[in-house]
């Protein structure tokens, strides 16, 4: 009989995993993000136990997911893996480094906000207005406040609706966080500094919320530019005073 015209059958479990992989792909389930339980999976694709415990397989076959000692199966945490490698390790502990980081978030964080503005969702802002809130009306600990400004960013990186951006941003998350943190340890006892930092973020928030992208991404350039410039400035303060301390020992 000829091969002419004839229909080819998806297999459930194909389907499931295509399934799987656009909400890996879109950002729904994070690398390293615990699944839910084979019971409720089955549920929420309306399949059954086998078919999706064979797509579970074919996902681990081909690296996407991973089955851990005590339980439960992860999403692949490649990315992350490698902005962990010893390499950024030592990128987040040398102090030039910090500077450089500074550098690229201008690129990073204003395309997320250039895009967020551009294409967020009512329900995109909404959670940017309440990351926003969150992080800058509470009493935090410096360590509290990178972690809660970091997780500010990443929603506003999920409204840009670019999944490259997304995977880059929440891979590189412990990096950032780092980053924040040690900006803040330098700024912590400045408080009309810390004011400002707050100022400009609100205004990349209205201007999210207020869909110009254009005032987005510039708030963004002049809240990071503003943090560059008062660090080096700090930076030459602590230098002259280095100086004056060594010639004291003469």
């Amino acid at each position: 009989m000829s091969d002419i015209g004839r229909i080819q059958h998806t297999k459930l479990s194909d389907v499931i995993v295509s399934q799987v992989e656009s909400l890996i792909v879109n950002g729904t389930w994070a690398a390293g993000e615990r699944l839910p339980s084979e019971r409720d999976l089955a549920k929420q694709f309306h399949v059954s136990r086998p078919s999706l415990r064979e797509a579970i397989q074919k996902l681990e076959v081909r690296g996407l997911v991973s089955r851990r000692q005590g339980g439960g199966t992860y999403i692949a945490g490649a990315l992350d893996q490698q902005v962990a490698d010893p390499l950024f390790d030592l990128l987040a502990r040398h102090p030039e480094s910090q500077f450089d980081l500074l550098e690229f978030r201008h690129a990073l964080e204003s395309v997320s906000a250039y895009f967020a503005a551009l294409r967020g969702t009512d329900a995109d802002l909404e959670r940017i207005e309440a990351m926003f809130r969150a992080a800058t009306e509470q009493e935090f600990s410096v360590a509290q406040q990178a972690k809660a400004l970091v997780d500010f960013y990443i929603a506003v990186t999920e409204a840009s609706h670019n999944v490259v951006l997304l995977h880059l941003v929440r891979g590189m998350k412990d990096l950032l966080e780092d980053n924040i943190r040690k900006n803040l340890e330098q700024l912590h006892d400045r408080s009309h500094v810390l004011d400002q930092l707050n100022e400009h973020r609100k205004a990349l928030v209205e201007a999210i919320i207020a869909r110009e992208p254009e005032q987005a991404r510039e708030a963004c350039h002049a809240h990071l530019a503003y943090i560059e410039h008062v660090l080096l400035q700090l930076n030459r303060e602590l230098s002259r005073v280095q100086r004056v301390l060594r010639r004291s020992e003469l």
